[in-house]
């Protein structure tokens, strides 16, 4: 199964010392690219299951 992430200067993990920050047309394209894995990001493949089942058990 592939991850699909979306490729922005947001979410680079040089985004702080980034000379083309914000400046590429096509971020996906960079190819000093490199996601920051600090970033807690929610895959968008996995629904929410945990808040769901956490909410029906509290009931």
């Amino acid at each position: 199964m592939t991850q699909k992430k979306k490729v922005t200067c947001a979410v680079c993990a040089w985004r702080a010392t980034c000379n083309k920050k914000y400046s590429i047309t096509d971020p996906s394209r960079c190819l000093d690219f490199s996601l920051d894995v600090t970033l807690d990001i929610p895959n968008e493949d996995e629904p929410e299951e945990k808040e769901k089942g956490d909410k029906q058990d509290k009931n």
